[in-house]
């Protein structure tokens, strides 16, 4: 065969296992055998193996890397992977219709999107030119880890888009959401196997795919049957009008988009086709925890904009959870990282919805005096959005020879020191702040994955090394290197896993100052608002110095959160830390990049309405980039108020305070000056 035979035939194979592999994992037609299939891939194997310089970055024989992933990588998300709100009955779902009316400025029924909410694990798709560039897990929401080469064996996602380009949309650069799941079948058959083979059962499906997709070997990763449903795409060009106009767009790309999504005209229309999913969800080969409603149109997504964690045009409606019967045999208690009890029902094993259940959250005394709840009952349990198991009653309650009613451990469980409750709150707290399960706690939160991400530093060396007297703040972290002798003679401890984890926790020192400001877990301040303060703030040194109303004007903001970071920042020990964490080299000042220009220097800012060049939160960005302040709230104190098209409520209050407003062309000039 020529040279340019061989090229040819090269590519006719790629084209056609290309067009098989879509048949087959996105539309689930196959049209030839396996066997058949089979001879294809081996031909075009052959080929390139005989023929290297005839191999493509898109050749079906690329899926499968050869290298095992050591590190993954951290890639800040160009698009925020922000989490749903939730709701969980259908008056919850008529509040969020109202607030996006409001937010609309308009009474008229909206258009919404309601699609399956897939138990799986979400994941970033990033393509340029019509090739897989990138894939990212969510991570905190900001940036998250590549697994590329693990999600390029998934042969439901193209490498190269099956139409591209399209005529009218610029998807050059384009990012796509999807959720990898795999099929409640194939999770019991494997966990058959396993069960024949005497190994380790899986918890659940989603835990099975969470797990795979960060695993170092992508030959594991592609001998697992995992699937994807991709439901939203994101690119910078405005030709794209309606979320559902972006779903057929995906389709013909040759994604693989679930087919039930439904359009509703206003939010009585949703909640029958909530009703609908959740009737037909036990016939689903797969599991689905809730619908998702969307605002359908994208320029009305732009101006509801987001909140810290959530975005403000779309909502979770979780279905109620399934329920089961179960003895609770022992009521324990928890104490966390700020001291807080929790009482833990300790269950007779039960399997419900996907995992077996021993334990489950009792919440607070107030719940089990409700409830009545005792040690021997027989109790009805499930998991709070599918999730968390929670006891919600007990089966029995009016049998004889109950034990005894739960009371209040007289002091810790954990140090034996007193405990107190604060008059406005239902929980009860160890007043002990060395109490070794507060420390823990607060050590886990610093080394965790959101935020330093200490690779190794998890629950059982944590212990460890506060019993051995090792560290107890997140500063003596960073002294463990002058231990180095003493950890290698630990059990089980050897010269190379030290060397691992001190290095993980010298790369500790790269994360960004958001991270560190999460890490040091001020109460209310989530990984959300931790990035909020540290990119209006750009240093601790400024937040220290920032008052509650001063931390309150940022964007998002609220009252807790500002009353609580000025409470942390009064306490000696927690600044000591600061300094001490300052020393060793972490990061407490950002990329602030204030142009101070002198029109939005030391003003207050609300935005209004939908704004055709900038999302709300984009518009908020360049503000603070430029050394004003954004509220959400009109006020006498609002120097000027941007308003775009279908402005509402906001305008006529800045109209009546007499506050000056500007159109987005207004704004974009001043920005320009």
């Amino acid at each position: 065969m020529a040279g340019k035979d061989f090229r040819g035939r090269a590519e006719e194979l790629r084209r056609i296992i290309t067009d098989h592999d879509y048949s087959y994992y996105v539309l689930t037609q196959p049209k030839i055998s396996d066997y058949d299939y089979d001879m294809l891939v081996k031909e075009l194997e052959e080929l390139e193996r005989k023929h290297p310089q005839l191999i493509t970055p898109d050749s079906p024989t690329q899926r499968v890397g050869k290298d095992l992933t050591k590190v993954f990588n951290e890639i800040p998300h160009v698009y925020p992977m922000l989490s749903l709100a939730n709701s969980y009955d259908e008056n919850e779902l008529r509040d969020f219709d109202r607030r996006v009316r409001e937010g609309l400025g308009q009474e008229s029924e909206v258009e919404y999107v309601v699609e399956y909410k897939i138990d799986g694990v979400s994941i970033n798709l990033c393509y340029k030119d019509g090739l897989l560039s990138y894939a990212t897990t969510r991570g905190d929401g900001a940036s998250g880890e590549e697994v590329t080469a693990n999600v390029k064996t998934l042969r439901s996602v193209p490498v190269k888009f099956r139409e591209y380009p399209l005529s009218g949309y610029d998807l050059s650069d384009i990012h796509i959401r999807g959720e990898i799941y795999m099929e409640t079948g194939d999770f019991r058959r494997l966990n058959d196997e396993r069960v024949e083979k005497g190994e380790k059962l899986f918890a659940n499906p989603r835990n099975f795919a969470a797990g795979t997709v960060k695993m170092q070997d992508p030959k594991i990763v592609a001998s697992r049957p995992l699937k994807i449903f991709v439901y939203y795409l994101l690119s910078r060009e405005g030709a794209i009008k309606t979320h559902s106009d972006g779903l057929v767009i995906l389709k013909r790309l040759g994604m693989r988009v679930n087919d039930a999504y439904k359009i509703c005209k206003g939010i009585e229309e949703v909640i029958d086709v909530c009703r609908g999913f959740e009737e037909s969800r036990e016939s689903l080969p797969y599991e689905i925890d809730g619908a998702v409603i969307k605002v359908n149109s994208l320029p009305f997504q732009r101006t509801l904009g987001s909140i810290a964690k959530s975005p403000r045009w779309a909502v979770a409606y979780k279905f109620k959870a399934k329920q089961e019967r179960t003895l609770l045999r022992k009521i324990t208690w928890q104490v966390g990282r700020t001291g807080a009890l929790t009482p833990v029902a300790e269950l007779e094993p039960v399997f419900l919805a996907g995992s077996t259940i021993s334990r489950a959250t009792l919440h607070n005394m107030d719940e089990i005096r409700r409830k009545d709840i005792r040690q021997g009952d027989t109790v009805i349990i499930e998991k709070g959005g599918d999730v968390i198991p929670k006891v919600v009653a007990v089966a029995d309650p009016e049998r004889k020879g109950r034990s005894a009613e739960t009371a209040v451990p007289l002091s810790c469980p954990e140090c034996g020191s007193s405990l107190f409750k604060p008059e406005e709150e239902v929980t009860w707290y160890c007043e002990n702040s060395d109490c070794p399960a507060q420390i823990k706690g607060k050590l886990e939160h610093f080394a965790s994955r959101g935020a330093l991400d200490i690779e190794g530093l998890g629950e059982s060396l944590i212990d460890l090394f506060v019993d051995r007297g090792f560290i107890r703040t997140p500063a003596d972290i960073y002294s463990l290197r002058g231990r180095k002798d003493e950890l290698i003679q630990l059990e089980r401890f050897g010269k190379k896993s030290v060397e691992n984890l001190l290095d993980a926790i010298e790369k500790s020192k790269e994360a960004p100052f958001h991270k560190v400001l999460f890490a040091l877990g001020i109460r209310y301040v989530g990984s959300g608002a931790a990035k909020k303060l540290a990119d209006h703030f750009g240093s601790v040194d400024a937040m220290m110095n920032a008052n509650a109303e001063e931390i309150s004007t940022v964007h998002e903001i609220g009252e807790s959160i500002s009353q609580s970071v000025v409470n942390y920042f009064k306490e000696e020990h927690n600044l000591e830390i600061i300094k001490r964490l300052r020393a060793a080299g972490l990061r407490f000042e950002g990329k602030k990049e204030t142009a101070s220009k002198e029109f939005f220097a030391g003003k207050t800012f609300v935005l209004t309405g939908s704004l055709e060049k900038h999302s709300r939160d984009d518009a908020a960005a360049l503000i603070e980039k430029s050394g004003g302040k954004v509220s959400s709230s009109v006020s006498k104190k609002t120097d000027y108020v941007i308003a775009g098209e279908s402005a509402g409520s906001k305008l006529q209050k800045a109209n009546d305070l007499g506050v000056k407003v500007l159109s987005e062309e207004e704004f974009i000039k001043r920005l320009e000056e």
